[in-house]
């Protein structure tokens, strides 16, 4: 369980019942996006309340009533994913900052700018972001944030999110220290070690990460890799 006072409250009206629970916010946050979190680990105490200011529990009729179980991780579960979290003016900014950047970030690292074949800079979609007054739920998924983010720019910004398919090829002096990162930083869909020792390898990568990858291989082969485009994916 968490510390007391690091906990906010969760809060879920239904059937004319009030049920409360002690949370950790971010932890909530993170049930809500569907993360393998145990219950025990986000609360602060393991009781519903009626009135938490009052230490008032809610009644065992009441869980029935509603949530058709008194189990406290099931009840609790559901509070967290249906109720209000009750966040500080601190911990919504913090919280929306933190996602606003995960937001950009990824739109930076996996879409293109159609029109010039280059991802968009960080700031430019962060503007657009502004310009067309996104929303940012601190409790949505990523994904789902991401989607709704990117239907809102693209009348401001020309977005394509692709993927590459790149053939690379490393010498055998680099190869072996090679592998794991370069397994790491893409998808490998097929590699081969050569009979001289060098290796070779298919892989997926984003569009938007094109130039930051070219540059992990010319530092893993000291500039003797070999990279080839083979076609892009939408």
């Amino acid at each position: 369980m968490i510390p007391l006072d690091h906990a906010v409250l969760a809060r879920l009206e239904s059937f004319g019942e009030r049920f409360e629970i002690l949370v950790d916010p971010d932890k909530a946050a993170l049930v809500r996006q569907g993360q393998p979190v145990e219950i025990e680990d986000v609360v602060a105490a393991l009781n519903v309340f009626g009135n938490a200011s009052k230490a008032t529990r809610a009644s065992d009729e009441a869980l029935m009533k509603v949530f058709h179980t008194t189990d406290f991780n099931a009840v609790a579960r559901k509070i967290i994913e249906k109720g209000e979290i009750h966040l500080t003016a601190e911990q919504r900014k913090r919280m929306v900052d933190d996602k606003r950047r995960q937001v950009i970030t990824f739109i930076a690292r996996n879409s293109i700018n159609p029109q010039t074949g280059h991802p968009h800079p960080p700031n430019r979609i962060e503007m657009a972001m502004e310009e067309a007054r996104v929303n940012i739920d601190p409790f949505k998924h990523l994904d789902e944030q991401v989607k709704e983010t990117v239907k809102a720019l693209r009348p401001l910004l020309p977005i394509r999110f692709e993927e590459l398919r790149l053939a690379i090829k490393i010498p055998p002096d680099f190869a072996a220290k090679a592998y794991g990162d370069i397994a790491a930083g893409s998808t490998m869909e097929k590699d081969e070690w050569l009979k001289d020792g060098s290796w070779v390898c298919v892989v997926r990568i984003p569009a938007g990460i094109q130039g930051e990858f070219y540059d992990l291989i010319n530092k893993l082969s000291k500039g003797e890799g070999q990279v080839k485009i083979l076609n892009q994916v939408y």
